[in-house]
């Protein structure tokens, strides 16, 4: 029973994310006074590009067909280490934090080889912007996770979970404000989302995860946009799981405590998705040198929710 709803909380994330993708862009037109397009539109585009020819540019070599499969890949394996209806995941273990930060960082390595493969100038410019981007964003992203991970005296997401469940939902410390800041802004920064880059941008000059993908299409485009919408779903669902996881099932929890947890999950990802949505519609794409300062703010945050937890600790 225990591995069979680790499988199924590792899949809700896989399959549910392109319908994250899809709320959030709904909410996004309804801020901006349109219709917007059906919140399954996102599967819909995923099917469509299955069913598509896989075009491949002369100049490539296997790289750039491979890369999209290995990005999937290592994608998907981090929906393996996070928690969704109870303090346990498929492939928990000590220290997996660290595991779950680089196959994140893996995935975005060889989706730069493959635009770099692909031979396109806009791909080039993507990945070296990706990469800079990438490389900020890992040292607040560590930090974050080890200032939370201290407080609980803990090296696993699935021990850190639970030893926030036993806490008083009042019991709000200044590591979890700080760690919670910076870990919300390399989210923003992970997941190419305002104001670090737009996803729905077609000025090819200001692009960074859309130029990578540029000369990619059928099956290898639809893996890629799956994998990004996944590793979206998965950093929302890592907020949740570290901040905010009260109203999770026990570890013997039976089948309503289970479905009650599903449900509270789907209506804190969705607060999550709104507040996204309204920060995507408030806010400028930033110029790409004040990028850096973005992250470098992240740093100083979680910085301090490394040295706060030495006052809290005591």
């Amino acid at each position: 029973m225990k591995t069979a709803v680790d499988v199924l909380q590792a899949l809700a994330l896989i399959l549910g994310a392109p319908l994250a993708g899809g709320i959030i862009a709904h909410m996004k037109a309804r801020l901006q006074g349109r219709r917007g397009a059906s919140l399954w539109r996102p599967y819909a585009e995923i099917f469509k590009l299955f069913r598509k020819e896989d075009l491949v540019p002369p100049t490539s070599s296997a790289v750039f067909r491979i890369a999209p499969i290995l990005l999937f890949g290592a994608t998907a394996a981090v929906a393996a280490f996070i928690p969704v209806v109870r303090p346990s995941a498929l492939l928990g273990a000590r220290g997996d934090f660290f595991l779950l930060v680089y196959l994140l960082a893996l995935g975005r390595f060889f989706l730069s080889l493959g635009a770099l493969d692909g031979g396109s100038a806009f791909g080039g410019m993507g990945a070296s912007r990706e990469a800079l981007i990438s490389g900020l964003a890992e040292a607040p992203f560590l930090l974050g996770l080890v200032a939370v991970a201290i407080l609980a005296s803990r090296a696993d997401i699935a021990g850190i979970v639970a030893w926030t469940l036993q806490q008083s939902i009042f019991n709000i410390s200044a590591v979890h404000i700080l760690a919670f800041t910076s870990l919300a802004m390399v989210a923003l920064a992970e997941t190419g989302r305002m104001p670090v880059d737009n996803p729905t941008t077609h000025l090819e000059l200001t692009m960074v995860h859309e130029g990578m993908v540029l000369e990619y299409s059928g099956p290898s485009l639809a893996l890629v946009e799956w994998a990004s919408a996944i590793k979206l779903h998965a950093m929302l669902a890592l907020l949740i799981a570290l901040f905010c996881p009260w109203g999770m099932a026990r570890e013997a929890g039976s089948g309503g405590e289970i479905a009650v947890a599903l449900l509270l999950y789907c209506g804190k990802a969705t607060v999550l998705m709104i507040l996204l949505s309204v920060i995507e519609s408030a806010v400028a794409k930033l110029r790409m040198y004040l990028v850096p300062d973005f992250l470098g703010v992240a740093s100083a945050v979680s910085a301090l929710a490394v040295i706060f937890t030495m006052w809290v600790k005591r």
